[in-house]
């Protein structure tokens, strides 16, 4: 959370509405949803079964307008999901969780595999998303897995 964190601060304001493609989402888009995904922990947790497409709408979440409600969203989430990791026992990251479309199953996985796949392998790979989008934009990249072209150590 904290390499996130660190190219989450990167992101300029000024940019939110760039993408790179028309099919693309917006730079302030991807970063929302960065900010946006710890939460799914805490939903993981606390909920045994979520639909993507249920009958209603789903509830909207207003995308941030500048960096600070950017990194406020982030903190918020982070803080959360740390809290319901913390209180989960091993017993409830055993228990199945299901994933729905329009009330029909597409997927059940232990919690656990949940929480690894769709909250952490998929913050890893919109970060560097991100950070695909940054370097286009010619921001400075943070150093994430050891030095990057803009910070080396040395």
């Amino acid at each position: 959370m904290a390499n996130t964190r660190k190219t989450l601060e990167r992101v300029p304001e000024e940019k939110f509405g760039w993408k790179p493609h028309a099919k693309s989402g917006t730079m302030g888009w991807l970063a929302g949803h960065l900010a946006n995904l710890p939460s799914w922990a805490v939903l993981t947790l606390e909920k045994e079964v979520f639909d993507m497409q249920p009958a209603g709408p789903l509830p909207k979440i207003e995308p941030p307008k500048n960096r600070k409600e950017l990194l406020e969203m982030f903190d918020k989430n982070t803080a959360t999901a740390r809290a319901a990791i913390a209180g989960a026992s091993d017993d409830d990251f055993m228990k199945p969780w299901t994933l729905l479309k329009g009330g029909q199953k597409v997927m059940w996985l232990p919690r656990m595999a949940v929480v690894r796949s769709f909250v952490m392998n998929h913050n890893v790979h919109h970060r560097a998303q991100l950070g695909v989008y940054l370097r286009l934009n010619d921001v400075p990249l943070p150093a994430i897995y050891g030095p990057s072209a803009d910070e080396a150590p040395f």
